[in-house]
């Protein structure tokens, strides 16, 4: 190994905390090709995922300007040394690239990779990536000058263990990456799907009812006026229900403000709409709540919205608070409603759960806990804690 086993070992123990402390593949991803590169010292580093279609559905470098990948053009196809390492599965580690029977050149503004060392990413039989390095800077960690005309250092069998104990846990964070956003894919569909439903539901029926109230004061114009006009006015509130309903909707599906305006403001926002929508007060306060990963700041809004669903249409409250307070580095959620309330033991036996299930996997899934208070006639507090980045 190219490093003493103190400096070594903790070297090594940084990359793995690394990368198991991302939930999103490209973040999994970026993070293994430059703790890979750091790691072995190497200019150049780079990770292929690869697709059906004999390409890469993604490809991280990490050594390379922006500007020098926009310069080298598309993605790399999997042929020469990448393809060997996909599909023959093992491990290449070469003195000269270029001077290898399978080397099949670059683009022009593609850097000049010499001394090479790769081998595929595998999760069982399956090749699920392929990690390389090019270009040692050092021999063995140390400051002395690299020992071949060229330059180059050459990797050695240190360099390969190490490189190989890697790949194992990076096996491991992108396989996890990949379950938890597949995951969210499955929960988003659920989402929309329970929108589904609950447009069906509610504007649907109403808009029948507003089209029947209609009809009515149509028929009404002409032989009673004084009726007719009645039917208009309950028109105009079927209506005005209608867009409450819709605009309710709507926020749910509005989780892309996160990236833009963040979790305290996306809140503040959406606790808004719902305070205008609805006859209950509704009111939020963020204090010294600092920005949190992507994965978390996600779970917050949606368990924010299913508990703020469950009181505006089912406790009957007349006041709904929402506040997000730091905790550490990290945050905690309160929804405190004054609502009819419920035991949560009789809700569990009976089968039921309002949305309590999906917002424990929630709070779960981002590292964190929630916790319900809840009685009936005494409202119910829903609390969630997630960890920071």
């Amino acid at each position: 190994m190219s490093q003493g086993p103190r400096s070594g070992l903790a070297a090594v123990s940084s990359a793995l905390l690394a990368m198991s402390r991302h939930l999103e593949v490209r973040d999994v991803l970026k993070t293994i090709v430059a703790s890979a590169r750091e790691l072995l010292d190497a200019e150049y580093a780079a990770l292929g995922v690869p697709d059906d279609h004999g390409g890469f559905a993604q490809f991280v470098v990490d050594g390379v300007s922006d500007e020098q990948w926009k310069a080298i053009g598309p993605l790399p196809r999997q042929h020469g040394i990448l393809a060997s390492m996909l599909h023959e599965a093992k491990v290449e580690r070469l003195a000269d690239v270029r001077k290898d029977r399978r080397f099949e050149g670059w683009p022009s503004a593609h850097p000049d990779l010499v001394d090479f060392l790769g081998l595929p990413i595998r999760d069982g039989d399956e090749v699920i990536g392929a990690l390389f390095l090019a270009n040692k800077l050092s021999p063995a960690g140390g400051n002395a000058p690299c020992p071949k005309p060229d330059g180059s250092c050459g990797f050695t069998e240190d360099d390969e263990e190490l490189l190989s104990i890697l790949a194992q846990h990076a096996a491991i964070a992108l396989t996890n990456a990949r379950l938890y956003e597949r995951s969210r894919e499955l929960t988003i569909a659920e989402e929309r799907s329970r929108l589904a439903h609950e447009l069906h539901d509610a504007v649907s029926q109403k808009l029948f009812s507003l089209r029947l109230t209609a009809q009515a004061a149509a028929a009404l114009v002409d032989r009673d006026p004084s009726r007719a006009k009645g039917e208009l006015h309950q028109v105009a509130l079927l209506a005005a229900e209608a867009a409450d309903e819709l605009r309710a909707a709507v926020v749910e599906l509005r989780p892309a403000a996160l990236d833009e305006d963040g979790l305290v403001n996306t809140l503040r926002t959406q606790i808004q709409v719902l305070d205008r929508a609805h006859t209950a007060r509704v009111t939020f306060a963020g204090r010294g709540v600092r920005a949190l990963p992507a994965a978390q700041e996600e779970a917050v809004l949606r368990v924010a919205q299913e508990a703020l669903h469950n009181a505006l249409r089912h406790s009957g409250a007349q006041h709904v608070d929402v506040t997000m307070d730091r905790r550490g580095s990290g945050a905690v959620l309160r929804v405190i409603d004054d609502g009819s309330g419920f035991d949560p033991q009789s809700i569990r036996r009976a089968g039921r759960h309002l949305g309590l299930v999906s917002m424990r996997d929630r709070a779960s899934g981002a590292g964190g806990s929630l916790t319900v208070e809840s009685a009936p006639g005494k409202g119910t507090t829903i609390e969630m804690e997630v960890p920071g980045g």
